[in-house]
């Protein structure tokens, strides 16, 4: 048996909170925390195709939410979310 090395994360390369505004359209902001603009615009109009219509309380939400954070892990964004609630709820 080979012993494995630990894996070693990668420094994040930005850092983007999404916001969401409200039930009237836009619903969703994308605020950019540190990171390349250019990376970063190009992530925020991606997310944004994907929670253009659906407030956070839609069921396909969920499914959505969950493309956007591998996105931005495949990018290596940190994401942050602020639904105006707790999640518990």
């Amino acid at each position: 048996m080979t012993a494995t090395e630990p894996e070693v994360e990668a420094q994040p390369v930005g850092h983007v909170r999404v916001v969401y505004l409200g039930p009237s359209h836009p619903h969703w902001g994308i605020e950019r925390i540190f990171g390349d603009n250019e990376l970063i615009d190009e992530f925020a109009i991606r997310a944004q195709a994907r929670l253009q219509y659906l407030p956070p309380r839609d069921p396909q939400f969920r499914r959505n939410r969950e493309r956007v954070a591998r996105d931005a892990e495949r990018e290596g964004l940190i994401l942050e979310w602020d639904l105006g609630y707790d999640e518990e709820d």
